[in-house]
């Protein structure tokens, strides 16, 4: 018995230990998941076109005579002269916004995706084709040219007065439909430093970035300015510092715990929330308060030969109905699923949920951010 009591207790300890494990599970993740290298972005990129080649289902010329004029001004540019602008009748053309992102490091001739959506009040781009139209950046300059055919995902029909439609009509979009025209200068970092800078401020996650960093390419290699942007030391060589980025990237780090938040939609009820979510020992009454009014309508009818007249009206009837309420008692510890889980089971509504859970907050019991989208 002596023997064995040693043994349990290790158990025991482990069963434990392994329980805290499971409980708080550590997960490491890539250092590009967490940060982005600083001056390394997208940007982004529009341009105004047409869409030619519509089956009628273009812009009515009546309501959209930004359209007719771009059309003038297009065959103006191509040396033909038109007598009137208001002369025109177009119904398979359409004008469209196109946009696209620029990624870094891009090179003149490297093809991009576009999306091309409708400005005007063209029914359908299905079929059409954009015509060559400039793309250009915030500075007004000029990065790219797109042209091509616009592929939609939807399709609808209509005739005798009845129409029907499945997904969006007015937006398409062109596979390498645009082509880079100019390339946007990336630096990766001046001197013997770059800069990382983490999706998410976080003091804690900044530390251990930096220290994760130090330990693998040694003392002094980075250092946490605040608690976004940690400075790296890499090679000066071009060759060197991209292997050296690619090393980087590809460290695993554990980052600190997210902080704990609850997400609320006040329009469809929905509750998000994160692992981190706790809760202290609180008491909830809820019941529900309803007001029903039933109207009859009422009509007198005067007597034969009376000379008087028919006179309708409306009786109501008031009727006011108040649930019992229910107090429910929350230990500390329990988790936000619960408490929604035995909300809903009392009969509590999503207006309701996102009440309780507000008061929850005053009160001090809902250890976290509340935010209502």
């Amino acid at each position: 018995m002596k023997t064995v009591k040693p043994i349990a207790n290790m158990l025991a300890l482990l069963l434990g230990a392994g329980y805290i494990f499971m409980a708080a599970p550590v997960h490491a993740e890539r250092l590009k998941d967490l940060a982005s290298i600083q001056g390394v972005r997208q940007n982004q990129l529009i341009g105004y076109g047409l869409v030619v080649g519509l089956d009628g289902s273009g812009d009515q010329t009546t309501q959209t005579p930004f359209t007719v004029q771009s059309v003038v001004s297009m065959l103006q540019n191509m040396g033909i002269n038109m007598p009137s602008a208001s002369s025109l009748q177009l119904k398979n053309v359409a004008a469209v916004m196109v946009t696209t992102s620029l990624p870094p490091f891009a090179r003149p001739g490297q093809m991009l995706d576009v999306t091309v959506s409708s400005m005007g009040n063209a029914k359908s781009l299905r079929g059409g084709t954009l015509l060559m139209t400039p793309l250009k950046g915030a500075d007004g300059q000029i990065y790219g040219m797109a042209q091509g055919n616009v592929v939609v995902g939807g399709v609808g029909a209509s005739a005798n007065g009845s129409r029907t439609q499945v997904n969006h009509l007015s937006v398409g979009r062109i596979s390498a439909g645009a082509t880079v025209e100019r390339a946007v200068p990336t630096s990766l970092g001046e001197g013997d430093a770059i800069y990382l800078e983490l999706n998410d401020t976080d003091f804690s996650t900044a530390a251990r970035v930096a220290e994760a960093v130090n330990r693998q390419f040694g003392p002094d290699t980075a250092a946490a300015q605040d608690g976004r942007v940690i400075r790296v030391r890499a090679p000066t060589g071009s060759q060197q510092r991209v292997a050296f980025i690619g090393a980087l990237e590809s460290m695993n780090v554990t980052p600190a715990q997210t902080n704990a938040k609850v997400i609320l939609n006040a329009r469809t009820g929905s509750v998000v929330m994160n692992q981190a979510v706790t809760l202290d020992t609180c008491a909830v009454s809820h019941g529900n308060l309803s007001v029903v009014i039933n109207t009859d309508p009422v009509v007198s009818q005067p007597g034969a030969l009376s000379g008087g007249q028919t006179v309708a009206g409306a009786a109501s009837q008031i009727d006011i109905k108040k649930d019992p309420g229910q107090v429910l008692l929350l230990k500390s510890g329990t988790s936000l699923a619960e408490v929604v889980k035995a909300l809903n089971a009392i009969g509590a509504t999503p207006q309701d949920l996102l009440a309780i859970l507000q008061a929850m907050k005053a009160a001090g019991s809902l250890r976290a951010e509340l935010e209502v989208i």
